[in-house]
């Protein structure tokens, strides 16, 4: 028989003889084990699930056009093209403008979105009703639809007024010698007035036409078609005082004011666009608890087709990553008059939330394996006063110390094997039932999580035993044979 068979018919026999106490250390390793292969699994796998949760609260990311250029969706396109496809969650792009529901005299802000898209990056958005599918159906906040009593199947006749071209620099540049110019501003109501003025060769208002259509008709309405208010304008210059150059319509101060804002704001104006109204079918009112409750929401391509524009002012992305890969990402969208900017808020909760949570199942983890170290020397130091006897028969015969230390530590070694293998089957299957009961999602098992556990938990086991190992190698023989 050689020395090798030999030592592991001792190390069995001895489990074997003692099995009540070397099943108590089986077990705490098991136990330890388990723990340790299930936090492990759930450390590195939590920044995956977590992230995946996080995007319920909303995007982490803006896409905007830098100073001079516009966002449409071909350079939106081209900058996603940019990231990794399973990084990005979802794209949601935005156009705001303002519309008019004339029949109600209140202005509304609208926001042109893809619908598919909004589910992915505004998980929290709540609908009474459902998402718009077809052509010219839009959803309505809850704040506009108390106020106007619409709900879900009622019909919303909008109208969009062209607003000045979009252009650098202060308002005055566009105040040229026959200049066409258009403005707009809030009246009563938040509703909006439209103003239209043609320049003579002076500079000097020669026309004014004004659109108050959204404002009250026996007051605010009457600013439209009021020759007295209207002829105030004829022969000024630009920018106009109120009160001072010109007097407010009796009853209609606020629809007074808006005008002389208007002007005062107007820019070159585009004489071919038109007002445009269109009748859209309520699909669904939006809760949310925020500001979107004061929005319309359409389909972008429904807004290009009011306004004829296809530009976009914002893009709102959801990408799964940590704040450094996410500052990496930041940086590579940026350029091509495309820039991105970080959403502090979601990405810093994000990575408050999983640094706190990975150091939580690490301090667990830790605490867990101290448990099993303590609970596994304490076992053994139980066998080795059990054995006195015969470790002190066996140094009298000629064993020496280090076949002493051979025997220990190969019984604890052996018992992290079989504790390690145990722990690492089960400690999947704790972190599978996690990650179901609380992230609502599977795991996939990590290869190298079976050898990783097996050598923490021997090497768990064999730093158990220098405690027994010392007591036992200090035994006396010849104390032990007196009986003392």
């Amino acid at each position: 028989m050689t020395k090798r068979r030999m030592f592991l018919r001792m190390v069995t026999a001895s489990l074997l003889r003692r099995r009540s106490r070397m099943l108590i250390a089986l077990l705490s390793i098991g136990i330890g084990a388990t723990i340790l292969a299930g936090m492990v699994t759930i450390y590195y796998d939590v920044p995956r699930q977590m992230r995946a949760q996080m995007r319920s609260y909303g995007a982490n990311m803006l896409l905007m056009p830098e100073a001079g250029e516009t966002l449409n969706p071909d350079k939106l396109a081209a900058a996603l093209e940019k990231l990794p496809g399973d990084a990005l969650v979802g794209a949601s792009p935005y156009r705001y403008v303002r519309l008019d529901m004339t029949s109600r005299q209140q202005s509304f802000t609208t926001a042109g979105t893809d619908f598919t898209q909004i589910r992915k990056t505004s998980p929290y958005f709540s609908v009474e009703g459902r998402y718009p599918e077809a052509p010219r159906e839009i959803l309505v906040g809850r704040e506009i639809a108390e106020t106007i009593g619409v709900k879900e199947g009622s019909d919303m006749e909008l109208t969009w007024q062209p607003t000045a071209r979009q252009s650098e620099g202060e308002a005055s540049d566009d105040w040229k010698p026959g200049a066409t110019l258009s403005g707009s501003a809030k009246g009563f109501g938040d509703a909006m007035v439209y103003v239209k003025a043609k320049l003579d060769d002076g500079a000097r208002i020669a026309e004014i036409q004004i659109d108050a259509s959204t404002q009250t008709p026996e007051y605010g309405g009457r600013v439209s078609e009021e020759p007295l208010f209207l002829k105030q304008f004829v022969g000024k210059s630009l920018p106009l005082q109120m009160n001072v150059e010109i007097d407010a319509l009796s009853g209609a101060t606020i629809t007074s004011t808006a005008v002389v804002d208007a002007l005062n704001g107007a820019r070159a104006a585009d004489a071919a666009a038109q007002p445009r109204t269109t009748r859209y079918r309520v699909t669904g009112i939006l809760v949310t608890g925020g500001e979107e409750e004061g929005y319309v929401f359409m389909s972008t391509d429904d807004l290009q087709a009011l306004t004829g524009e296809d530009r976009l002012d914002v893009a709102e992305l959801s990408i799964s990553a940590d704040e450094e890969q996410l500052n990496a990402y930041a940086q590579a969208l940026t350029g091509d008059g495309v820039t991105a900017r970080l959403v502090k808020r979601v990405t810093k909760s994000e990575t408050a939330v999983l640094g706190k949570l990975q150091a939580l199942v690490f301090l667990v983890t830790v605490v867990v394996l101290i448990l099993t170290m303590i609970c596994v020397s304490t076992t053994m130091m139980a066998v080795v006063s059990e054995r006195r006897r015969e470790i002190g028969l066996r140094k009298a015969l000629g064993a020496s110390d280090n076949s002493i230390r051979g025997e220990f530590l190969g019984e604890g070694m052996f018992l992290g094997l079989l504790g390690g293998v145990l722990g690492a089957v089960l400690g999947f299957v704790f972190a599978q039932v996690v990650s179901v009961n609380v992230f609502n999602s599977s795991i996939s098992f990590q290869p190298l999580l079976l050898p990783a556990t097996v050598l923490v938990s021997m090497a768990i086991a064999a730093a158990s035993c220098l405690m027994p190992i010392k007591r036992a190698v200090a035994i006396d023989p010849a104390l032990v044979l007196k009986g003392e």
